[in-house]
């Protein structure tokens, strides 16, 4: 077993990766049951998982409910979340008790953001069922739901208590999941680790294609990396903890002119917008031409989207950057961009403006 811990002072918690760790779950969950019933939120595509779960729990004496959701974005609503809320309460969840997440982001984020206004706070766990939030959303606690004006509008800050994270369980996804979860997984190598980047070129195929090592590997890679960003800025407030947006002002807003469907999942989104973000950069001066097509065509070889016409998206640069003027990293009319000095080189730069972005947009391919 692989254990990396997010160092957060007296609210640390670990993050324990190992394959078949759903068949031990109840080793690190029964000591947080107190003796009562388990919480556990999954959705309708996660629910033989969330039985395995549950046998699991009861062979080591742990009652549990299981609350199951609608699979997709959507669910990260007021409607779901008001619904979720009223169910853990008819369940008499208490502040001391700890609410499983079983899913993918959309659980991990409803549940969170569930758990952090429940009775004023309670306590959750991640155990995320899909290569994104496992390598991501499960991480950091950021918690949100989606709303008309876009997309993670409404949430808070809310850390689990734990992470449990299975490779194994990523055999059931389909590869159009895995490759949007891949996605956050470069991003980490175009943010400060370049060597990391070129490991995604050499062995990312084999990693979509299953291979154990390879994807063990990455998870844990990807990981420490966030642990340690998190650490260094749980709420963001210096900078550092921005750096892991990349790719998220284009992608979201690319997701939010597809109606945050099936059309364009999130990971295609950070693919989209990460290929974006580069050229953009390289269109400013700012970054080498060389490295920005180096990304898109990394992207491009592993089945993702690297721009506009590839992710489906014919609207205009006005349309698109009026997406962005509702990101919640606004700030006085300002909406600060990471941009990309080169592969490894990302920094945050609040002077960017929109109406280049405009013209860049209104560039690009359809």
């Amino acid at each position: 077993m692989t254990t990396v811990t997010v160092e957060l002072g007296e609210r640390r918690y670990p993050i324990h990766i190992e394959a078949g760790l759903l068949a031990r779950a109840a080793d690190h969950l029964a000591p947080l049951a107190r003796g009562r019933t388990m919480a556990i939120v999954t959705d309708e595509n996660v629910r033989l998982h969330a039985d395995t779960l549950q046998q699991v729990l009861g062979a080591a004496g742990v009652t549990s409910e299981a609350i199951v959701l609608p699979p997709g974005e959507k669910t990260k609503s007021w409607e779901h979340l008001a619904g979720l809320c009223d169910r853990l309460l008819d369940l008499g969840v208490e502040r001391g008790d700890h609410v499983v997440a079983l899913g993918g982001g959309v659980i991990g984020d409803l549940v969170g953001f569930a758990c952090a206004i429940l009775k004023r706070g309670c306590h959750f766990v991640q155990i995320p069922t899909t290569l994104l939030a496992q390598v991501d959303s499960s991480v950091g606690g950021k918690t949100a739901i989606n709303t008309r004006a876009g997309k993670n509008l409404i949430g808070a800050f809310h850390q689990p208590a734990l992470v449990l994270i299975d490779p194994s369980l990523l055999d059931t996804l389909p590869l159009r999941e895995v490759r949007a979860g891949y996605a956050e997984v470069v991003k980490y190598g175009l943010i400060d680790d370049p060597a990391f980047f070129e490991w995604c070129e050499a062995n990312g195929p084999a990693l979509l294609a299953g291979d154990p090592a390879a994807r063990d590997y990455a998870i844990a890679h990807a990981v420490a990396a966030k642990a340690r960003i998190v650490a260094a800025d749980e709420h963001e407030t210096n900078g550092t903890r921005a750096l892991l947006n990349l790719g998220h002002t284009f992608g979201h807003a690319l997701e939010a002119e597809a109606g945050f469907s099936q059309k364009l999942i999130h990971g295609e989104g950070v693919a989209a917008g990460c290929s974006l973000a580069f050229a953009f950069s390289a269109a400013q001066g700012i970054g080498p031409g060389q490295d920005a097509g180096r990304v898109a065509a990394h992207f491009r070889s592993v089945g993702l989207p690297d721009g506009l016409a590839a992710a489906g998206i014919a609207a205009s640069g006005a349309t698109l950057v009026e997406h962005m003027r509702h990101d919640k990293k606004m700030a006085a009319g300002t909406l600060p961009f990471l941009l990309a000095r080169g592969i490894g080189r990302t920094y945050l730069d609040k002077t960017v403006d929109l109406a280049a972005v405009e013209t860049f947009l209104d560039a690009q391919p359809r």
